[in-house]
């Protein structure tokens, strides 16, 4: 009997069997993200979603966000610990479709690695699917790639796309925001997935193992660092049925920071003075900046700094925002006041990202731990 010939790709080292296994590890947690809306299952070409829903719009409109989680996955292929990574993904393009007010309908991954181990693939899409019904959005589809030779044995990267759905008269945005409207701060789980780079060259620099224990923290510092992205889709959606005209526009504090992320959502003549005192940046920041030798004000154009979200809503319901966003387990407090009015001295943030709307900076010094 002849001998079955090798494969050749498996040769070029590609394994597709693996590949296949990676699938099946993870189909239970991706049909846990799927409702009656998702046709046809997992691993088909494409994923079916069905829009029917569109017809109780007035005027549908789709919002669509794509991402990756950055060089935070170095930490995690530092320390082998793959689950939470995912939740990472969903925070940078989720939490992006609710700033324009919509709700995510579907997203889709890709996973780009050297070699497929199946476990830590299957852990990757988990985290993924995680943080997928953690927003209320459905995991249609996804694709694992396998580079040999481009990539290195363990090294591997995620990104992702979501699409979602608001009406036309519902739309967030710097043009509903008004002179005295409040700015409230909603608090993040830590770095989320931004700044990494200046976290990995401070740790790097200090001469700490990930794997090294972490007193501040009583984690190793590769699981303090590895702390998921919070989500806010769903509170924040909540916040928008409860208080329905109240939020005029909302800002995720992604890369850039605060001021950069808020300006981008005010109209064009006015300004914020964030106000420093009215929190304490988490410890990971504070032990962070004291190991790099730099002051938390150094660092505000690169990380979040305890504010992973800002809500701009109208002055008359912002104590029962923050009061119904508390409630759902994320701290929430006022940290300013939009002006309309002559601005004053001094340098301000604005013009970021292509968008010139509002002008913003911090002002006094952050409260006592």
């Amino acid at each position: 009997m002849a001998s079955t010939p090798p494969n050749p790709y498996t040769a070029a080292g590609v394994d597709t069997a693996a590949g296949d296994l990676a699938v099946e590890l993870m189909k239970s947690a991706v049909r846990r993200t799927h409702g009656p809306e998702v046709l046809g299952g997992v691993g088909g070409f494409a994923g079916l979603f069905d829009a029917s829903a569109l017809k109780l719009y007035d005027k549908p409109l789709l919002a669509t966000s794509t991402d990756g989680v950055g060089t935070k996955v170095a930490i995690a292929q530092a320390i082998d610990k793959h689950d939470s990574i995912g939740q990472d993904l969903v925070g940078m393009v989720v939490d992006d479709i609710v700033v324009v007010g919509a709700k995510p309908l579907f997203m889709t991954d890709y996973i780009a690695c050297g070699k497929v181990f199946p476990e830590r693939i299957a852990d990757i899409v988990r985290g993924i699917a995680l943080g997928c019904e953690q927003t209320g959005t459905a995991l249609v589809g996804g694709e694992t790639a396998e580079h040999p030779g481009l990539l290195g044995l363990n090294d591997y990267d995620v990104a992702g796309a979501a699409t979602g759905i608001v009406d036309a008269d519902k739309v967030l945005g710097a043009e509903r925001v008004q002179d005295g409207d409040v700015v409230l701060a909603l608090a993040s789980s830590g770095p989320h997935s931004n700044g990494y780079s200046l976290i990995r060259h401070i740790v790097t620099g200090a001469g700490i193992g990930y794997g090294d224990h972490a007193a501040d923290f009583g984690t190793t510092w590769g699981e303090a660092l590895l702390e998921p992205t919070r989500l806010y889709t769903l509170p924040l959606l909540r916040l928008l049925t409860q208080f329905p005209d109240a939020v005029h526009s909302l800002s995720h504090v992604t890369g850039g920071g605060i001021a950069a992320n808020l300006a981008r959502v005010l109209p064009q003549g006015t300004w914020v003075e964030v106000d420093r005192s009215t929190w304490s940046p988490s410890p990971v920041f504070r032990v962070l900046a004291d190991l790099g030798s730099l002051e938390l004000e150094a660092t505000e154009g690169t990380w979040n700094l305890g504010v992973g979200f800002l809500a701009v809503v109208s002055a008359d319901r912002a104590d029962a925002a923050a009061s119904a966003l508390s409630a759902e387990g994320i701290a929430t407090w006022r940290v300013g006041t939009v002006g309309t009015g002559a601005r004053p001295d001094g340098e301000f943030e604005q013009g970021a990202k292509g968008v010139d709307g509002g002008a913003v900076r911090l002002v006094g010094r952050y409260a006592d731990h």
